[in-house]
Formats: C-alpha cells, sequence, structure tokens
C-alpha cells in the first residue's frame, strides 16, 4: 500500500538525498623568510688631504652602515697619488689637479684662496685682497704648497721655505711675511696672533672624490651614493 509523502528510500527518510562531502581544508603554504645579506665587513678606508671636511658624510656613513667601519686615512697632497698606487685606501677626498689615469674622479666643491698675515698686519685693513695689495711683501710658500700659484711683485723670504703650511704660518705669527693658501688650511691652522683675507681673483682651490676605476666595490659605491646624495632607499 502506497503511504502519504512520496516515495521512501530504502533504509532513510522519505526525501531526502545524498549528503554531499564537504572539501578538505588545504594547509596554506608559510613562506619562507627572505635572507638579508649581511653588509661587507670593512672597514672602509676613506683618506683625506689637510683641510678636507668629510665630517657629515662619515655620520651619514656611521647611520647607514653601523656594522661597518670607516677609516679615516691622512694624506698629504703630494702623497695622494701614491695613496691608490700603494693600496692605502679605497677611496679618497684630494686636491686637484691629479693624475686622473685609472681613477673616478667627482669634483666636490671649490675653495675661496685667501692670504694669511699677521693679526697686526697693514694688510687687514681691507676686507679683501689683490694681487697688487701683496706688492713687495714677503711670501713664504711652503714645500707643501698646494696652490702652485704665481704672484708677480712679491718676494721671496731669505731662509730656506718651511717643510709644511702649518710651520709656515708660524712664521707669519712672528711677524714675517704671509702665505697664501686655500680657506680650508687657513682655517685648520687658525690661531689668534694671524688672520686671512680673501685675494681676488685667485685661482680657487678644487676638492674632489676620487677612487681607483677598476676597485668599485660595494662599499666604495655606497659612499659615493653618500656624497651624491642618494638616499638610504635610491636606486643606483
Amino acid at each position: 500500500m502506497a503511504t502519504r509523502g512520496g516515495p521512501q528510500r530504502k533504509g532513510g527518510r522519505p526525501g531526502l538525498g545524498k549528503a554531499s562531502a564537504k572539501p578538505k581544508s588545504r594547509a596554506k603554504a608559510v613562506p619562507e623568510p627572505a635572507t638579508v645579506a649581511a653588509p661587507p665587513a670593512g672597514p672602509f678606508r676613506l683618506g683625506a688631504v689637510p683641510g678636507a671636511t668629510p665630517g657629515k658624510w662619515i655620520d651619514t656613513w656611521k647611520t647607514r652602515m653601523p656594522r661597518t667601519p670607516l677609516e679615516l686615512v691622512p694624506l698629504l697632497v703630494a702623497e695622494q697619488r701614491g695613496a691608490f698606487e700603494r693600496g692605502e685606501v679605497d677611496a679618497a677626498i684630494v686636491r686637484l689637479p691629479i693624475d686622473r689615469d685609472g681613477l673616478h674622479v667627482i669634483p666636490l666643491y671649490e675653495e675661496t684662496t685667501v692670504v694669511v698675515c699677521a693679526a697686526d698686519s697693514h694688510l687687514t685693513a681691507a676686507d679683501e685682497l689683490t694681487v697688487e695689495d701683496l706688492a713687495g711683501e714677503v711670501r713664504i710658500v711652503p714645500r707643501d704648497d698646494v696652490l702652485g700659484v704665481d704672484l708677480p711683485g712679491t718676494e721671496a723670504p731669505r731662509f730656506a721655505a718651511p717643510a709644511t703650511t702649518g710651520e709656515a704660518i708660524e712664521t707669519v705669527a712672528a711677524g714675517v711675511g704671509m702665505v697664501v693658501v686655500p680657506m680650508s688650511l687657513a682655517r685648520l691652522h687658525h690661531r689668534k696672533d694671524v688672520t686671512f683675507r680673501p685675494l681676488a681673483g685667485a685661482p680657487a682651490s678644487a676638492v674632489a672624490l676620487a677612487w681607483p676605476a677598476d676597485g668599485t666595490t660595494e662599499l666604495v659605491d655606497a659612499f659615493v651614493g653618500i656624497v651624491r646624495g642618494r638616499t638610504a632607499n635610491s636606486s643606483r
């Protein structure tokens, strides 16, 4: 006898179909952490001639490269080229001109040429001097002179040239002669008994960053980027 509600499934409740199977959940793959390359151990050896002021670049280096030390290597201008040939520095702040063969060179800035004289010298009467103002003055040219500027009308001293600019300025402080140097050297050897005045019309002294053309390492490239003003995240 037929029952109400439609046909019955054997062994089951009336009107119900086969239950669908639930899909198996798949475990999500966990990405492996990216490998961060360690910075080069260093140190990065930066040469610098007297008067160079790389302080702001060194501070930036310490912030960006805290695990890579920077060694500042003092250089005499007369030995700046030899420092590269001897492998003593990775890069250097040099004074131009320099033999550029085998080097990359980036000009940085130019310095005003000044006359260093005794604090009570009559040359201090003017805020700026001309070559004509120096006629008849004793000009001391130290053996480490970096300008090579000819000043007609000046007189050579009657004593041997001092070995260094610092010694020449000590002589000037005693009231003997004057010295012509880039402004940074006048500031480097500043003393209370001397002062300086800009020399109008004199050629400026150019300062540059240089490094071996075949020695552009990761550390050199990092320092060049700092000097050029690249940010920590900017590309080359």
